[in-house]
């Protein structure tokens, strides 16, 4: 990779792990289904207007809008919304590799290779050694996890769908999810919790959903699919290993989060057994690791 290629994959993963921050201060302000709502809401109608078709099947652009825009995403919110702490969700949302590859294996028939399976299992033991000092708060760590399900699904969906132009296609994704979280955080936040934390919305609360929605979405995913094109899956997956860094980071810088031995002990083995688990990646087929937070 050029060198400023290499800055580009770095400054997006920078951008991503940032946006826990951007997350939990915006959970601050807004019920988190309301708060997944209107991220997705200006992520994709003022870039529809130049968007174009999506160019893939309809179909899986609902797939990818369900699982990963309102399942992933909400379950990601409400997580930390209920004590995860920012940085923490970084690191084990990770965890999503492990699942896109049982997701292949069920799904897609694959089978994984020997070294694969073995630097999941690193990854797997990363997980539960971050979970032994989640305590009485195993509910938040548990909603990580499935959000880390449900993005391993979808990443799936996103395989199948080959999309040719990524920033596009998660405009529209944006576009199936934004509808169903308003109608569920009506039925579930609550009109008066809506109506309450849309009149008393300020600075704070606005940068947060402009960076989480026109930052991390769209500038992160342009340059993202622009690595992508050039590089290909296997050069540019990863970079994601550094999105936990960046995030857990910037938490304890911002947010005050304090880093604990087994949070580092767990990192290490997450990141470490992910990035075994690559090894595969110079293999003909493209890696299955997507990163989006």
């Amino acid at each position: 990779m050029k060198s400023r290629d290499i800055a580009l994959a770095v400054a997006v993963m920078a951008i991503w792990g940032v946006n826990f921050v951007a997350i939990e201060t915006g959970l601050d302000h807004f019920p988190p289904l309301l708060f997944n709502a209107l991220r997705f809401t200006l992520a994709a109608f003022p870039a529809l207007l130049f968007a174009g078709r999506p160019r893939v099947p309809w179909k899986w652009v609902i797939a990818v809008g369900l699982a990963l825009g309102v399942v992933k995403f909400s379950l990601l919110f409400a997580g930390m919304a209920a004590g995860m702490p920012a940085g923490l969700s970084s690191l084990v949302l990770q965890s999503q590799a492990v699942f896109t590859v049982l997701f292949a294996v069920l799904l897609l028939r694959e089978r994984p290779r020997p070294v694969q399976v073995a630097g999941l299992l690193v990854a797997l033991a990363g997980v539960g050694v971050v979970a032994t000092r989640m305590g009485t708060n195993l509910g938040a760590f548990l909603l990580i996890i499935g959000a880390a399900a449900a993005w391993g699904l979808s990443n799936i969906a996103t395989r199948k769908a080959s999309p040719p132009d990524t920033l596009r296609f998660m405009v529209w994704v944006s576009a199936v999810a934004s509808g169903p979280l308003i109608v569920l955080s009506l039925l579930i936040d609550g009109p008066a919790a809506d109506l309450a934390a849309l009149r008393a919305i300020d600075g704070e609360a606005l940068l947060a959903l402009a960076y989480v929605a026109l930052v991390s979405t769209l500038a992160g995913f342009a340059g993202w699919g622009f690595l992508l094109k050039k590089y290909g899956a296997s050069t540019v997956a990863p970079f994601s290993m550094l999105v936990p860094l960046f995030g857990m980071a910037s938490a304890a810088l911002v947010l005050g989060e304090k880093i604990h031995p087994t949070d580092l002990i767990g990192g290490a083995l997450v990141v470490g057994g992910i990035l075994i688990g690559l090894a595969r990646a110079r293999a003909p087929r493209p890696a299955l690791v997507r990163v989006e937070a």
